[in-house]
C-alpha cells in the first residue's frame, strides 16, 4: 500500500523583522496563524483584509487552507510578511497568477525598515535641544 503524497506548498515572507513561514493546501479556507485563527490572531479587519489580498486577487479566496508560523515584529510587520508568503505560495501553485500579483505590488518585499539611531543623537535623526547660551 502506497501513500499519495499531500499537495502543499510553500512560501516564505519578510516584512521589517518579522518573518513568516506559509504553508497551503486544497481546502475550504481554513486559517491557522500560530494555532489561532486568522481573526483571533489579527484582531483589525484592516490587516485581514490586507493578508487575504493575493487571495481576492487571483480569485482563490476559500480554496486554500493556511497554515502559518510568524515570528519576530509586531502586528503590522507580521501582516505584511504574512501577504508576502501567500503570494509566493500561490506562484508555486500556479505560475500564470506572476502577471496579476506582480501588478497589484504584491511579489515585491517592501524595503522600509528602522533606520539606525546615530552616536551623539537620542535617535536616528533627533538631535538635542540647541541652547544659546
Amino acid at each position: 500500500m502506497t501513500a499519495t503524497p499531500e499537495l502543499r506548498w510553500h512560501g516564505v515572507g519578510r516584512r521589517k523583522t518579522s518573518v513568516a513561514r506559509v504553508y497551503l493546501k486544497p481546502g475550504t479556507g481554513k486559517w491557522e496563524v500560530n494555532g489561532r485563527t486568522l481573526g483571533d490572531y489579527f484582531p483589525r479587519p484592516s490587516l485581514v483584509q490586507h493578508i487575504q489580498q493575493p487571495f481576492s486577487t487571483t480569485d482563490t479566496l476559500g480554496a486554500f487552507d493556511v497554515k502559518a508560523h510568524c515570528d519576530g515584529g509586531g502586528v503590522t510587520g507580521q501582516a505584511g510578511a504574512l501577504r508576502l508568503g501567500i503570494a509566493r505560495a500561490l506562484l508555486q501553485v500556479d505560475a500564470m497568477h506572476r502577471a496579476k500579483l506582480r501588478t497589484n505590488g504584491l511579489l515585491t518585499r517592501d524595503p522600509r525598515a528602522v533606520e539606525r539611531k546615530k552616536p551623539g543623537r537620542p535617535g536616528a535623526r533627533k538631535r538635542f535641544q540647541f541652547s544659546k547660551r
